[in-house]
């Protein structure tokens, strides 16, 4: 009677801890978006007053055009550098929050003194087997080059092959298949794309109708680029070379200790789509940026591999889908790059 009262308590110790977790990370998550978007418009308000007194001192005439525009460089440059310092905060707390969710712990931060403390999550372990955990967690990253295929090849591209790149973040749980077998694993979640290419030739995106094509802007381009972010489920069958392995005497099975090789693909929608462009006249640095859809596909579906060892593999994926819906040549995204599975 005793055991059993001792293991109900510990089981309601780590559902509640685990139940705290949960809603600790999307609240904190949540307060630090706000933090961001509160930062970004105060900053705005505070320069479109600058920006307000410097274009009444230009009526007024006691400046010129040229001063004018100086100043709201500068006064432009000033807010960019402070949105830049406050974010950079911002993130630095989000990150702390991601790896403590990563590891399962729980973070609490001091809205006032701005301290984080961190409360290592329960575990319950079984005496008899540590590893007979069947389903584990990993945060991924992967980056690395991006472009388009072209009538079946990426030779001659349209596009910079080393500017052109592409960035992934994400989350997946990874489940061993076979209780007594740790070959196969299955491993899924959902990732966060950028998908970046960079034309060449001074050239840019223009759209006409239902098509979006490649044209040479009017003036030097100093960077022209086109990024789409997807949010999408990948989807892989993974063979873990781990083998098994024995702490203690005990025997059982280990993830990511040896080679590995994911072969699946992906779903997804597109988020946003946006073009910036970057020149000079005469002495003003211009930049554009342009969001739209561009008559790009709003969903998003692929194949993707990867082959490794422990947590670094090298990253494959294609979107057997075209980037544009109706344009005359079809286009689709290949991306090649380091992928990192991190525990």
């Amino acid at each position: 009677m005793r055991n059993i009262t001792i293991s109900l308590v510990l089981l309601l110790c780590f559902f509640a801890s685990s139940m705290s977790a949960q809603e600790t990370f999307e609240k904190q998550a949540k307060n630090i978006a706000s933090n961001i978007e509160k930062i970004t418009k105060e900053e705005k308000a505070e320069l479109k007053k600058e920006v307000d007194a410097i274009n009444d001192e230009l009526a007024n005439g006691k400046i010129n055009k040229k001063e004018a525009e100086s100043k709201k460089n500068t006064f432009a440059q000033a807010r960019a550098i402070n949105i830049e310092k406050k974010v950079a905060i911002e993130q630095d707390k989000l990150a702390v929050l991601v790896q403590n969710k990563v590891d399962g712990n729980i973070t609490v931060m001091d809205s006032v003194g701005g301290k984080t403390f961190v409360i290592p999550a329960m575990k319950v372990i079984n005496s008899n087997n540590k590893s007979e955990k069947r389903s584990t967690s990993q945060f991924v990253l992967a980056l690395g080059a991006n472009n388009l295929i072209t009538d079946n090849a990426v030779a001659h591209s349209d596009f910079s092959y080393w500017k052109s790149r592409f960035f992934e973040w994400g989350f997946t749980y990874n489940t061993r298949i076979f209780k007594n077998y740790n070959l196969l694993h299955l491993k899924y979640g959902f990732s966060v794309m950028y998908n970046n290419i960079r034309p060449t030739d001074n050239r840019y995106y223009v759209t006409e109708g239902n098509q979006t094509n490649l044209e040479v802007f009017q003036s030097e381009l100093k960077n022209s680029r086109f990024k789409n972010v997807y949010l999408v489920a990948p989807l892989h069958l993974e063979f873990d070379f781990s083998g098994n392995k024995s702490e203690s005497g005990n025997s059982g099975f280990s993830t990511h200790k040896g080679f590995r090789l994911g072969i699946g693909g992906y779903v997804g929608s597109r988020i946003k789509s946006k073009q910036k462009l970057y020149y000079n006249i005469d002495d003003d640095a211009i930049r554009i940026k342009t969001k739209g859809d561009f008559n790009t596909n709003d969903f998003i579906y692929g194949l993707s591999t990867y082959v490794g060892y422990k947590a670094t593999s090298l990253y494959l994926k294609y979107d057997l889908n075209p980037l544009f819906k109706d344009n005359t040549v079809k286009q689709n995204n290949v991306s090649l790059g380091l992928r990192f599975d991190f525990n």
